[in-house]
């Protein structure tokens, strides 16, 4: 790499206006949007920086006149040496400047960069502390030599082959030897935009020519043969055919990289022109959000000395308040500037593929790569990549197996960053315990690996910045004002903490009700809702999923004609898109409630239902929801005004961040100057609702003692299996590093951690999962734990310990008598257990879908063990006297409904076939296609399973899309669902590179019920995937041509 030095850059001109020489130019820094100055040698002047150089491809040594027609130009080079040595006060380093000009002018050429050229700049290296005044006498050299470099026209440097022809023996041998040493190393490679940065991972230190030897060399040689002789080989170097505009926009690109890398390892004041990111960021955050400035709390938290030092953070603010944008370029700070990879871990499906899609734009831009790890999807061990830095998006359970693998593997610390979204989480069941296991061992085995923890509803942070190492920042900062209410019978009353009851009187409701619409609407919920609809959007928040349909049907029956003409070609076309989606059928009560502008949102509805309606509500078409509370965890779908139809979710009384979360979707940023929530109150309830608006929130607890098989006996397995721990003691010192270890005095009083501890491993002996071994030799030594092939396989493919041993006698008796005349068998293999206690078969469907099996699928019911006479007998209602596993009945019924599926693909036909609901369906296809996957990688630790290998690999996929194979490709891409996927490929977008090179603007004129920003997000997320495949690709056939270094017989 040439040594970094003046950077001429300059504007076209046509060639006969350019001028050979030129006054002084003026320095300025480009290197780096925000350039420090610093002061200069006499105190005078500020002297700015110099950037890394690098010139234009075209036309870098100026005119494109012929050599042969400037006969000075040797004169001018030789005038310019003699007056070089001649000189006896001119500073050593002005030297450099001059010689590096011309030498880092001429490997750059050779190397293909281009910059801007209307810029001219300098920047010194800031590593070897170069200062330089603007008045230095040193500007008649550097007049000069920006003189030479604009008279040299990429089209004379054939001529340097002509003359070494001609030249004598010895004046051959002396350039082929200044060749070798400037040409031969740099030409033949072709930098990367890393190169630009000194610190970049393959790039060169820049070489010191401050030495005696440099001295030498300069009086020794000819600046003319350096020319010469590097102009040569750059002639015989091959020209990549790049796009200049391209090429400018890489160069630009990387080097506010580079600025952004230094300024974030050296922890400096300086960091870039936005928060250490290129100045491209902040343009993609306005171009794709809209986002033109931070708030002053992002700010704030970006600026944080622990962030600078890397420290782990948990911040905490209102729902709405602004978190995600601070994750995002600490993530984008990670990927872009420290060059590691990022793991984002989000609590639900839908929420990853909502940012994936999102992310997706950013990553096309600033070239790193989203993958996604939800449900069915991921690669374990991720693929390594050599180049390009990837961000993980995964859900709670994906994030755990993807962090098991890397460190499996011993690349833990390829993993740079993690960040949590709503880290309340830990203290939710199940999946708070997998949550918990996951980020104890990040901590545990990795010393470099930060960790970045969010949430709007925290109360013991003291507990989570123990088990984390973390600092805290917090901040009640809201975009739009949110304020309280509560309602009982006609009143509304303010929240109001400081008074004695927690209200205050606010107004009354002005609204006259009739006798009939008082029986109908007792809680006044019409003339809360059109104090702001159509106008405005709002939230009703029900109990139940029957309470949603009841109230959205309840609202339009009652409101006025002209609701309906609000926007009201859109509503029509969106029961149609709803009618395609159900391939004819579409819900009643939405059919009766979407022309009003009003929907009701709950798991009851597909995939594709939802999205639709959430679309919908999104660009104002419906103007009022009714949801349950799911809603408020899920897809950010703010309102004007948030109503909550009673304090409770389902029978149990609402909790306090319960309430946050709902109350937090009431304002919209931009748009709304203020939001409202009101809680319907019953008066019986009104105590209740008093503490429950002035209690703090709810305490975060470990869940890993009340989760067994799932929580500490997991985590157990996992830590021998991974060899994270493998003595008692280290099992120990590992389980104190958990949130447990921190609250283990609040949670545990019966027994102490390390009994707990014991207790968990001698239970995973017995299930035949570990195994304690004592050396032969010495009796003294500490017992050893291993973990058996099963446990091994248990832990592998996040199987539940309470069903990994009927998992492999299952698949052990299936390998007696696997039945593959169709895929029934396989399917009951892959029904999720859990899935099993919530299902009341019907028996008359069930004898009918048994009658209308083959004679060969009989045949499987009979060998997972359910009896037709048992089938017939409770259809009929007769006594049964032999006993049956109703749990091995119920996993045979929901199989019956993967394999009409599968058969039919329609979400719909078979709902109404099983008498379920579509959304139940739904959930089913969703859980299958993720427990077949655990399946596959459970049978790929067992030898003997080696049969499901390939046979699970397919179902899974076929589980997973659950759609023709033709829209499978269509659906890979993120955000594209069965019907998107359907209306693209009769438009003529059949593959995933169709849609990768698609246009936008004519996606939205081709495809209903497209928007602009929706097609921009589809071809993102189709370009991010075919990237992925396409590296993927690449990287494999780099492996299989790489060279191996033991090679018998070589040194």
């Amino acid at each position: 790499m040439a040594e970094p030095s003046l950077a001429v850059r300059r504007k076209s001109r046509p060639a006969s206006t350019r001028k050979r020489g030129r006054a002084p130019v003026q320095p300025s820094a480009v290197c780096s949007p925000v350039a420090p100055k610093r002061p200069s040698s006499d105190g005078e002047g500020p002297s700015a920086e110099i950037p890394c150089s690098n010139d234009s491809e075209e036309d870098m040594f100026g005119d494109p006149d012929s050599f042969y027609g400037n006969s000075s130009f040797l004169a001018q080079v030789d005038d310019i040496e003699q007056k070089y040595l001649q000189d006896k006060n001119t500073d050593i380093k002005a030297g450099e400047i001059v010689l590096g000009n011309l030498q880092s002018g001429i490997h750059q050429k050779k190397d293909n960069f281009s910059t801007s050229e209307n810029m001219v700049g300098f920047k010194a290296d800031k590593e070897e502390g170069f200062q330089m005044n603007e008045n230095d006498p040193v500007d008649s050299n550097q007049e000069l030599t920006v003189s030479i470099l604009d008279d040299l026209p990429s089209s004379q440097l054939l001529y340097f082959e002509e003359v070494n022809e001609l030249s004598s023996d010895s004046r051959l041998s002396s350039i082929s030897e200044i060749r070798n040493k400037f040409v031969s190393s740099s030409s033949v490679k072709i930098r990367s935009p890393s190169s630009f940065c000194p610190d970049a991972e393959h790039g060169n230190r820049p070489t010191d020519f401050s030495s005696d030897s440099k001295c030498d060399l300069l009086k020794a040689e000819s600046l003319k043969d350096h020319l010469k002789s590097a102009m040569t080989g750059n002639a015989k170097a091959q020209t990549l055919q790049v796009s200049k505009t391209k090429q400018l926009k890489e160069a630009v690109l990387s080097e506010e990289i580079c600025v952004a890398r230094k300024a974030i390892e050296s922890s400096s004041a300086d960091i870039g022109p936005f928060y250490g990111l290129p100045s491209k960021v902040k343009d993609l955050f306005r171009q794709f959000r809209g986002i033109e400035t931070l708030y002053e709390w992002q700010h704030a938290c970006l600026m944080l000395e622990s962030l600078q030092q890397r420290k782990n953070l948990i911040y905490s603010l209102p729902t709405s308040g602004g978190k995600t944008l601070v994750a995002e370029i600490i993530i984008l700070q990670e990927l872009l500037c420290r060059q590691k990879d990022v793991l984002m871990i989000l609590p639900y499906v839908a929420i990853v593929q909502e940012k994936i899609r999102g992310l997706s734009s950013f990553g096309v831009e600033l070239d790193f790569l989203v993958e996604e790890y939800a449900g069915s999807k991921g690669r374990f061990p991720p693929l390594k990549r050599r180049k390009k830095k990837s961000l993980y998006i995964a859900t709670i359970e994906k994030g755990h197996a993807l962090v098991n693998s890397l460190i499996e593997t011993e690349r833990i610390d390829d993993l740079g960053l993690v960040v949590v979204d709503e880290l309340h989480m830990l203290g939710e069941g199940s999946r708070g315990a997998t949550l918990e296991i996951t980020l104890a061992k990040i901590l545990y085995t990795s010393k470099n690996t930060q960790i970045i923890g969010m949430s709007a509803t925290l109360n013991n942070v003291g507990d989570l910045q123990k088990f984390l190492q973390a600092e805290y920042y917090t901040n009640n900062f809201r975009p739009v004002e949110l304020k309280e209410y509560i309602k009982i019978r006609d009143t509304i009353y303010a929240v109001d903490s400081k008074t004695e009851n927690g209200f205050t009187f606010s107004r009354l409701l002005n609204f006259k009700y009739s006798s009939n619409l008082e029986k109908a609407d007792p809680d006044h919920i019409i003339a809360l809702v059109t104090e702001v609809i159509p106008e405005y959007s709002c939230l009703i928040f029900c109990p139940t999923k029957k309470n949603c349909e009841n109230v959205a049907s309840m609202v339009c029956k009652y409101l006025k004609k002209e609701f309906r003409l609000h926007r009201e070609k859109e509503k029509q076309d969106l029961i149609q898109n709803l009618k395609n989606i159900g391939n004819g059928s579409i819900c009643p009560v939405l059919k009766q409630t979407i022309p009003f502008g009003i929907a009701y949102h709950h798991s009851g509805l597909t995939n594709d239902e939802r999205k639709s309606i959430e679309e919908a509500y999104s660009t104002g078409v419906l103007c009022l929801l009714a949801c349950t509370a799911t809603l408020a965890a899920g897809v950010n779908l703010p309102a004007r005004r948030v109503i909550l139809r009673a304090p409770y979710v389902a029978n149990d009384f609402l909790k306090k961040s319960q309430y946050k979360q709902m109350i937090g979707r009431a304002g919209r940023a931009g748009i709304d100057s203020a939001g409202e929530s009101i809680l319907i109150v019953q008066e019986k309830d009104k105590h209740l609702v008093q503490d429950l608006v002035n209690s703090p929130l709810e305490n975060c607890y470990s869940n890993l003692l009340v989760e067994l098989t799932k929580g500490i006996q997991s985590l157990l397995l996992s830590l021998v299996g991974l060899k994270i721990a493998v003595t008692h003691e280290e099992v120990d010192s590992f389980m104190c590093s958990t949130l447990l270890g921190v609250q283990q005095q609040l949670l545990s009083n019966e027994k102490s951690l390390s009994e707990i501890t014991k207790d968990g491993l001698e239970n995973l002996i017995e299930k035949g999962l570990l195994k304690e071994r004592t050396s032969a030799k010495d009796h003294n030594s500490k017992c050893t734990l291993t973990i058996t092939l099963l446990g091994k396989a248990t832990y592998k493919g996040a199987i539940d310990l309470a069903y990994c041993n009927l998992l492999y006698r299952e698949l052990k008796k299936g390998l007696e008598g696997l039945v593959l005349e169709s895929n029934l068998h396989l399917l009951y293999l892959a029904t999720p257990y859990d899935m099993t206690f919530n299902c009341s078969p019907d028996w008359m469907i069930y004898l009918r879908q048994f009658n209308q099996l083959s004679a060969a699928e009989q045949k499987v019911v009979d060998v997972v063990g359910v009896p037709e006479s048992f089938i017939t007998k409770k259809a009929s209602g007769q006594a049964i006297r032999k006993n049956v596993d109703s749990a091995v009945v119920n996993r045979l019924y929901l199989s019956f409904v993967l394999y009409a599926l599968l058969k039919e693909t329609n979400i719909w036909s078979v709902s109404e076939k099983f008498n379920m609901s579509r959304g139940y369906v739904q959930n089913l296809l969703n859980s299958a296609a993720s427990f077949a996957s655990c399946v596959l990688h459970f049978c790929e630790e067992l030898e003997e399973f080696w049969v499901y290998k390939a046979l699970l690999t397919e179902l899974t996929k076929q589980l997973t899309y659950c759609v023709k194979t033709e829209l499978i490709p269509l659906m890979e891409v993120a955000g594209v669902l069965e019907a998107r996927a359907k209306q693209l490929y009769n438009a003529g977008y059949k593959t995933l590179a169709h849609l990768a090179n698609a246009n936008p603007e004519t996606l939205v004129k081709t495809i209903e019920h497209l928007s602009r920003r929706q097609a921009k997000q589809i071809v993102s997320s189709a370009k991010m995937l075919l990237s992925e495949k396409a590296e993927a690709l690449q990287e494999e056939v780099e492996e299989l041509l790489k060279v191996p270094t033991d090679i018998p017989g070589t040194c």
